[in-house]
């Protein structure tokens, strides 16, 4: 045997070293022939058993390097065994010291030198392996089912989803990319519809670092150690020229001049290894990239014969799937997303909060028919711009007074039971027949009249507010009284068909005329004021507007609330002639 062989003129070291090999006594006796009794004997004579780690392998070193210094007609690999065994003699000379009470440079004699030299300051958004190992698993771990068919699709040239909204898709791509970006040296670009939501990407990216390995993530754009940059663009096409990577491209189908900018992202991942992907919820069929997701665009000027049909029906594309046009499609509504693990929502509360025809655009994935809105999409799309190009001079979003002491007005529309409450905060235009601007939009939902009074309490100490308007049917009653109280000047508004005529004719004379701005990226926005629509009142007599169908089961809070803000300046406008205030009761 190769151990016996090792050191065949001492059967007393032979059996000592087999023992700590884990041999038992008997089967040490038969291999070496010696009696049982006699190896018992050594065994607790040399206390076998006491003998630590150390010890037992710095003397199986030992024997081993003296029977090779003692070989004649050593081989190369024979001194390279030598050499080895030195080096392992050392290492263990190194622990005997550290054991008798010695410091860790005992163990690593390097480590001194290390602390003299000055510490060289990590490179920025670095990470290394056993962090992006951390890093890789958390994403995947973290998906939903769905998600995880993004993520296996990842590999396919464009990827194109509708889906319901708050699923957690900008939460995902921007880990996506993150990931790629790390993994490959790739460069990352996103489209949004407003730079203020392409940077949502960028806070989701933060902070899944924060969370998992409780750094940070700097820069704008940020730059990888790695090479890798992330840019995170609004549509504003003239800041996207130039650059190259996958790119991410959401809510697409908001976007204002979707060709043109179109033309520019394509042009971004030209080469074959850049990967496309958009995103978005459904707006109106006429938007542009509607073409795109029927594949419409690929039929136009060609005969019959070379048309290509797609299925873009729900059953079709549910799972996902690469279409004939090439590009992978998927749709994921609001019960896919429950039926796969996410966990997020109440049903129930959702179908009490909206009606039928919201359920079905925001949720269901259902493209709007806008033709019988008072505000079409093709209407509200000039109003939508980057904000955060477009105001930079005067607005400052993330500053104690965002808009210094410039007047602003407010307009709130209240929570019914079950529904939504919507704010939003108006700059008014400085001169007559100038531009309004949108400058803070917010819902909420489960706030009692309390609450609410104090969130506009709260608005009132950001900005000089000179104007509120709220609605007092229902909840509003109580909203309306607490508000007074710090707030004297209040407008209230009690519905009726000729109230609603007027403020729905005020907003359309605004609009139409160009006079309103909001940030591009609030698509609930543009969606509230879509589902305003003309209808006949319960008794045939009259006309009123309403939102979509049911006026019991949902309100558009947020354009109402848009609206009782622009009634501040009358109808014809602000006129030397008239500068007081209207109040409608």
């Amino acid at each position: 045997m190769t151990a016996i062989e090792l050191l065949p003129l001492d059967t007393r070291r032979q059996a000592k070293f087999l023992y700590w090999m884990g041999w038992r006594i008997c089967e040490i006796a038969e291999a070496t022939g010696e009696n049982e009794k006699t190896l018992h004997t050594w065994k607790n004579r040399d206390e076998w058993d006491r003998a630590d780690n150390v010890e037992r392998i710095g003397g199986a070193l030992e024997a081993r390097l003296v029977q090779l210094i003692l070989k004649d007609n050593k081989t190369g690999g024979d001194f390279k065994e030598i050499d080895l065994l030195h080096r392992q003699l050392e290492r263990q000379a190194r622990i005997r010291r550290y054991q008798g009470g010695g410091s860790e440079t005992d163990l690593n004699p390097n480590l001194a030198k290390r602390n003299e030299a000055p510490k060289k300051p990590p490179k920025r958004n670095e990470f290394g392996e056993e962090e992006i190992e951390q890093l890789t698993e958390a994403f995947v771990e973290g998906c939903f089912d769905y998600q995880l068919d993004w993520y296996r699709a990842g590999n396919q040239r464009t990827r194109m989803l509708l889906k319901s909204r708050q699923i957690g898709a900008t939460h995902y791509f921007a880990r996506e990319a993150l990931i790629d970006a790390i993994t490959t040296g790739r460069n990352q670009i996103f489209l949004s519809a407003s730079k203020a939501q392409a940077h949502q990407f960028k806070n989701y990216m933060q902070a899944f670092i924060q969370e998992v390995l409780g750094r940070q993530l700097s820069g704008d754009p940020i730059v990888l150690w790695n090479g890798a940059e992330l840019h995170f663009l609004g549509t504003n096409y003239r800041t996207a020229q130039g650059r190259s990577g996958n790119f991410y491209f959401d809510e697409f189908f908001w976007v204002h001049g979707f060709d043109e900018l179109n033309k520019v992202a394509s042009g971004m991942a030209l080469h074959k290894k850049w990967r496309k992907t958009y995103f978005s919820t459904p707006s109106s069929k006429g938007h542009p990239a509607y073409r795109w997701w029927t594949g419409e665009r690929l039929n136009e000027g060609k005969p019959a014969a070379d048309r290509i049909s797609i299925d873009v029906s729900h059953d079709a594309l549910a799972q996902g799937r690469r279409c004939e046009d090439k590009i992978w499609r998927q749709i994921v509504t609001i019960l896919d997303a429950e039926q796969r693990g996410c966990d997020l929502f109440d049903l129930e509360e959702l179908r009490f909060e909206y009606n039928a025809e919201q359920f079905a655009n925001l949720l269901m994935c259902e493209f709007v028919d806008d033709g019988a809105s008072i505000f079409p999409l093709a209407m509200l799309q000039p109003c939508m711009v980057d904000s955060w190009e477009a105001w930079i001079e005067d607005y400052k979003p993330f500053a104690l007074r965002p808009f210094g002491d410039r007047q602003v007005w407010v307009g709130y529309d209240p929570a019914e039971t079950g529904d939504s409450a919507g704010l939003v905060v108006v700059a008014p235009p400085l001169v007559p027949g100038g531009k309004f601007r949108v400058l803070e939009r917010h819902q909420f939902r489960g706030m009692d009249f309390a609450a609410q009074a104090e969130f506009i309490r709260k608005v009132t100490q950001r900005y000089w507010v000179t104007y509120i308007g709220i609605d007092t049917t229902g909840m509003g009653t109580g909203v309306a009284q607490l508000v007074r109280s710090f707030f004297p000047n209040l407008t209230t508004f009690s519905y009726s068909p000729e109230v609603k005529t007027r403020l729905v004719m005020k907003a359309w004379d605004v609009i139409h005329n160009g006079r309103l701005e909001f940030d591009a990226g609030w698509t609930d926005l543009a969606s509230s004021m879509m589902a305003i629509r003309k209808t006949m009142t319960a008794s045939g007599r009259q006309f009123t507007y309403t939102a979509g169908r049911n006026e019991e089961t949902g309100h558009a809070d947020l354009a109402w609330a848009l609206m009782h803000a622009l009634h501040n300046e009358p109808l014809e406008g602000q006129t030397a002639a008239n500068t007081s205030r209207m109040e409608i009761f």
